[in-house]
């Protein structure tokens, strides 16, 4: 056991420098992001108990963040990317002081504070998404991937039970709210802390300067449809949870020990399948992903009580992280082909890659917002994720075609790679 321990930190120090600094940098901004995912909508939740007001705030995070992608491609014409990806990671704790700093959780305050997570979140996503693509290849992304999924998967086991913990622990509103203070306030020194482990890196801003283009080539297209079913259920993945346990489990506490039910197992599977899988099993591993989220939202839409609500968050824990691990390194896999055929910057197409997302976000957020004002609370509560994660589903044989047409179009793979692949392909 301790030699294999051995073996895998030897094979993590057989890396990159670059690709060991990304790594930390994002387990320390790590940290924050369970307090940014479940307890600022916890916190709506809190002093507002109105749901529409949780998925109003993610639509302004998911407007806030295209546009920062669009932002950053200017901004990295004149100024270092370890800056700007700074800049992103300590913005969250910005939004978060802003989100603490209302008196009353009305629609504008709440569009600010969103609107500032989303400019987060474009900066960090978008420079994020050009550093792994950047220091990984086809080969090693799946370990890549896998490590960083084990490290986010861990730290949501310990982050939401301590929290849920630390806030459960005071009586009486305004100490709760002091909690949340409180909290924002090492949220901010958190990201500060990951901004100087980033300034380790030595990384480099993309080479090509023009990011804006309107045609592409037709497997980019394929991926843009791959990327809106992503982005319909990227809202419900992370406000669900924390929607669905306030209406139905309880509060913090319960959310913090329901997230951390079977994390430590959903971790080590995902190590090790990143760790030891390869390019030709991502159909397999993405496939098991969204079937055991459609499995969890559906059997939420027929249960609809405490046990619904239990399962639904298990196969969550597993089903997010195996859609994830599968995803990124399909999309990057695509902007090393289609880059190389159109002779283009790789940004260019992590910016269009946001369009795909954004339009599916607002088509899954509508899809909520309309159930909930057309029949109730609870209705859309009970059904929309389920009618989302079964759509969702097409992204199997989209994916399968994606990654079939992208073997035709390079001819300069290692060829065994490309035989692996073709007979998974072709026996899905």
């Amino acid at each position: 056991m301790f030699k294999k321990l051995i073996s895998e930190i030897d094979h993590f120090k057989s890396q990159t420098h670059n690709f060991r600094i990304l790594i930390f940098t994002n387990l320390v901004y790590a940290l924050v992001l369970p307090v940014i995912d479940i307890f600022v909508a916890a916190y709506i939740m809190r002093n507002s108990n109105d749901t529409s007001k949780v998925v109003i705030y993610q639509l302004a995070i998911y407007t806030g963040i295209p546009l920062t992608f669009l932002l950053n491609g200017f901004l990295l014409k004149h100024f270092n990317i370890k800056k700007l990806y700074s800049i992103g990671m300590m913005l969250s704790g910005v939004s978060m002081i802003i989100m603490m700093s209302l008196k009353t959780l009305d629609l504008l305050g709440i569009g600010i504070a969103g609107i500032t997570m989303g400019l987060s979140f474009g900066l960090y996503w978008s420079n994020r998404d050009y550093l792994a693509l950047s220091i990984t290849n086809d080969n090693n992304r799946n370990y890549y991937y896998g490590l960083e999924t084990f490290i986010y998967t861990i730290i949501a086991i310990a982050i939401p039970a301590t929290i849920g913990w630390f806030i459960q622990s005071k009586t009486g509103e305004d100490q709760k709210h002091q909690a949340y203070v409180i909290i924002t306030a090492v949220v901010f020194l958190i990201t500060i802390i990951a901004s100087i482990v980033c300034y380790r890196g030595k990384f480099e801003n993309p080479t090509q300067k023009k990011y804006i283009f309107f045609k592409f080539h037709p497997l980019w297209y394929k991926l843009l449809s791959l990327a809106t079913f992503k982005g319909l259920a990227q809202g419900f993945l992370v406000t669900a949870p924390a929607m669905l346990i306030f209406k139905i489990l309880g509060e913090e506490g319960a959310l913090g020990q329901a997230q951390s039910i079977g994390a430590i197992l959903a971790a080590i599977i995902i190590y090790f399948i990143g760790r030891f899988s390869k390019p030709s099993d991502r159909i397999k591993t993405f496939s098991v992903g969204l079937i055991l989220f459609a499995l969890g939202a559906c059997l939420n839409g027929i249960l609809f009580d405490k046990m619904g609500v239990i399962i639904f968050l298990l196969l969550l824990l597993i089903a997010k992280p195996l859609m994830d691990l599968a995803y990124f390194p399909i999309q990057l896999k695509v902007i090393d082909v289609v880059s190389k055929i159109e002779k283009r910057g790789e940004f260019a197409y992590i910016l269009n890659h946001e369009a795909g997302l954004y339009i599916g976000r607002l088509l899954g957020a509508g899809t909520f917002l309309t159930l909930y004002y057309a029949v109730s609370e609870d209705f859309a509560l009970r059904y929309a994720i389920g009618i989302i994660a079964l759509l969702q589903l097409c992204s199997i044989f989209i994916s399968k075609k994606i990654i079939k047409q992208g073997i035709e179009l390079s001819p300069d793979e290692n060829t065994e790679t490309k035989i692996l692949d073709e007979v998974m392909v072709n026996q899905l």
